[in-house]
């Protein structure tokens, strides 16, 4: 079947293959979060993104998955509801932006931060800092180690959505963000790379890339 990243919560998961990969989409709890699963296909080795909630359909989810890490793209409680529950079943690594991981559930067991690279059998996330919607979010990045430059793919929390950028509590935060994703994201990443958002439907910055003047004008 043909992934296309629209799930529903209480609907079944989709998944996708790609080179060196294996990334499951699941939408969970009452403000419909996406929590993706990634397998390493060399060794099976996985890494969770956003223990959002339902912790027994994640737990199912992971079913025999080995995972290494429990990544948690930002501080806001609706993207750690059910991550204590997970942990104590996967015996998982927690971690989160040194800005952020003190406002998780249960201790980080290692902040993260700009530039990071997290391993997982024989793949390979890179962490992406990008301040605004919260000081810690951030995004993981995808791209097989160079064979998928042409066409990555970036899991951005909730700091970028098909239409805009996430929400922020001010103009100042909102430029930081703004800003953020131009030169981290936008400036260095080709148009074909995949997102995968925090909610709802997924894009791609070829997609998004020619409303970023527009975003900047009305501030949102």
């Amino acid at each position: 079947m043909t992934y296309t990243g629209n799930v529903k919560v209480s609907g079944p998961p989709d998944t996708r293959e790609i080179e060196g990969l294996t990334i499951t989409k699941l939408a969970v709890g009452p403000m419909d979060n996406n929590t993706y699963l990634l397998r390493d296909t060399a060794t099976g080795e996985g890494l969770l993104i956003d223990a959002a909630n339902e912790a027994d359909r994640l737990i199912e989810l992971v079913g025999g998955t080995p995972i290494t890490w429990i990544v948690t793209t930002h501080r806001h409680g609706d993207h750690w509801q059910a991550l204590a529950e997970v942990q104590q079943a996967t015996g998982a690594v927690v971690v989160a932006h040194t800005e952020d991981a003190a406002e998780l559930p249960i201790p980080a067991d290692d902040d993260i931060t700009d530039g990071d690279i997290l391993r997982f059998g024989d793949a390979a996330v890179s962490v992406i800092h990008l301040r605004g919607h919260t000081p810690g979010s951030v995004a993981l990045y995808y791209d097989a180690e160079g064979t998928l430059a042409a066409s990555p793919h970036l899991f951005t929390g909730d700091s970028l959505f098909p239409g805009g950028p996430g929400k922020t509590g001010n103009p100042k935060d909102f430029t930081q963000l703004m800003d953020d994703l131009e030169a981290r994201v936008f400036g260095p990443l080709p148009d074909a790379t995949w997102v995968y958002p925090g909610h709802g439907s997924d894009t791609t910055l070829g997609t998004e890339r020619p409303h970023l003047a527009e975003w900047r004008a009305r501030g949102w």
